[in-house]
């Protein structure tokens, strides 16, 4: 006897439990193991960046068939501006985002709380950075200020945004659509390994300002929107990666993107395509 699939209709409010849900998950394992390394003496840039990447790609396939798992508040204004996601869903997908990242850093706060309270007793800028990136990763011998950091998170964020959009080019030689969520994951690991150093590579609002955010209401305080030298910080990690997202769209459609055949796009950007249903 043949059956058929239900096919639910998707919600605004549904995509935005996804998002809320991927970026929670991505926070997870992104600020877990920076605590880890950090406060617990436990593993080094290679964890932190491996791990960052696997909560991308965790993330992904999450909430990919009900969001289009933009887990990323640039990713959702880039595809805004230049792949046709509505605009009327940026701002609800921005605040779930958000949401999900402050939620997820509340989480690792609470559980790491014990080691961080040992680690630095004053919860100073010396674990800061368990939360929130900091230009030079919080190293002044470095010599990276605030600019650095934000032309840093404009170009990492370009390079992302670049990336993404050849993967999930169904025109290019995209992988097949449950490899995606794996291959966005390992672009985050290079991106980690390769530009890690200026400004920790946010190229997330949502993954620094939610995590911030909870750092500051937890102990940090008002600090906790300051880097090193005391110089307002947590916009950069904020503008610098939109920035950034918009000149890697415009970059890939200028280089690739418009050279390659037109192909029929009945799904949203980003979004996992839809299976057939069977009767």
């Amino acid at each position: 006897m043949a059956t058929t699939e239900v096919v639910k209709s998707r919600t605004l409010l549904g995509e935005c439990s996804a998002e809320f849900a991927g970026t929670f998950i991505l926070i997870l394992f992104g600020v877990g193991v920076v605590a880890q390394v950090v406060a617990g003496g436990i593993g080094n840039h290679d964890s932190i960046a491996w791990a960052w990447g696997i909560g991308v790609t965790m993330g992904v396939y999450v909430s990919a068939r009900v969001s289009g798992a933009h887990i990323n508040p640039a990713v959702t204004i880039a595809l805004a501006a230049f792949r046709g996601f509505a605009w009327r869903k940026v701002l609800p997908y921005i605040a779930a985002q958000f949401l999900g990242a402050f939620a997820a850093a509340m989480v690792v706060r609470w559980n790491y709380s014990e080691v961080l309270q040992k680690f630095d007793p004053g919860l100073t800028i010396k674990s800061q950075g368990v939360f929130s990136t900091l230009p030079g990763n919080g190293n002044v011998e470095l010599g990276v200020g605030m600019w650095g950091g934000f032309l840093d998170q404009i170009i990492g964020t370009a390079i992302l945004m670049l990336v993404i959009l050849a993967i999930v080019d169904l025109r290019n030689t995209a992988p097949a659509a449950n490899l995606g969520p794996f291959m966005i994951g390992l672009l985050v690991v290079g991106i980690g390994m390769a530009w890690g150093t200026l400004a920790g590579y946010a190229i997330n609002p949502a993954r620094d300002f939610g995590p911030r955010l909870a750092s500051a209401l937890t102990g940090y305080g008002g600090d906790a929107f300051k880097d090193q030298f005391g110089d307002p910080y947590f916009w950069v990690p904020i503008v610098g990666p939109i920035i950034g997202a918009l000149i890697g769209a415009f970059l890939y459609d200028l280089l690739v993107g418009r050279n390659l055949p037109v192909g029929d796009a009945d799904e949203e950007p980003g979004r996992v395509p839809e299976e057939e249903t069977t009767a």
